[in-house]
């Protein structure tokens, strides 16, 4: 029994965009790994921006360093 955890950060990411990632990486648990989409789970989790961190600081930060 297949599970996958995505974890993104919370920005803007629409239920439709989070039902087609499912539906992707459900078709591909079965098409490459024979597994029996029943039996697949997939969760999304979304990570506030200030909880996500790298090159030594939050994603809150780095984002607002970014041009454009």
């Amino acid at each position: 029994m297949p599970f996958v955890n995505v974890r993104i950060t919370k920005d803007g990411v629409t239920r439709e965009q989070k039902a087609q990632v499912i539906e992707e990486i459900t078709d591909t648990l079965v098409r490459v790994l024979n597994k029996d989409p029943h039996l697949t789970h997939i969760t999304i989790e979304e990570v506030d921006t200030d909880n996500w961190g790298y090159a030594g600081m939050t994603t809150t930060q780095y984002r607002r360093q970014q041009p454009g």
